[in-house]
């Protein structure tokens, strides 16, 4: 029981039970945090914040109208990366960073990345590796399940920079399985011989 009653009136948050809630979902929420921050270091500061908003405002937790508690652990987790990211960010948000993607040709927007052999640690470093505006917007449509006038609203952009900022995102993705594949099968030809 996370809550212990002190009296009619008010409840306490159980520090055994806060122990155990952390242990138990900080793993998987510094995964969301870390998709959003692009790094170990600012998932860890978000991860911090996001959980002492958790401890602050559980006893407000109704699972009828908020949904199961892991849902409402991760929106706080995703708005206090998304808070940590308008706070912290050294440069313009929606930038292109390689004038190379430019040149890539769109292709369908639900391109199967599931069909590579990466693991999961290699699939986050190829979403950590994103550009934080594209990384962002990526996480929210696909991770998320925001639709882009949610994110448009959210982030303060229009729904078509949210369109191109995943597109963009998406032809990052493509660019580095495509290397990551390449580097492979010339491993593979090397080994052969």
């Amino acid at each position: 029981m996370i809550f212990s009653r002190r009296n009619t009136e008010a409840k306490s948050l159980d520090k055994a039970a806060v122990g155990v809630l952390y242990d138990k979902h900080a793993p998987w929420l510094l995964g969301v945090c870390l998709r959003y921050t692009g790094n170990r270091e600012d998932a860890e500061d978000v991860l911090h914040d996001g959980f002492m908003k958790i401890i602050r405002s559980i006893e407000s937790f109704r699972e009828k109208q908020t949904g199961s508690l892991e849902a409402w652990m991760r929106r706080i987790m995703v708005n206090t990366a998304l808070n940590y990211i308008r706070d912290h960010k050294k440069e313009k948000m929606f930038t292109v960073l390689d004038p190379l993607l430019e040149s890539l040709h769109e292709t369908d927007d639900h391109d199967d990345f599931g069909r590579c052999d990466l693991s999961s640690d290699q699939l986050m470093d190829l979403v950590c590796a994103l550009p934080a505006g594209y990384r962002t917007v990526f996480n929210l449509y696909v991770m998320e399940d925001y639709t882009h006038k949610e994110i448009g609203e959210l982030l303060g952009i229009s729904e078509n920079t949210s369109k191109s900022q995943l597109s963009k995102a998406r032809q990052f993705l493509r660019k580095r399985l495509f290397e990551y594949q390449n580097e492979r099968n010339y491993a593979k030809a090397e080994s052969n011989r």
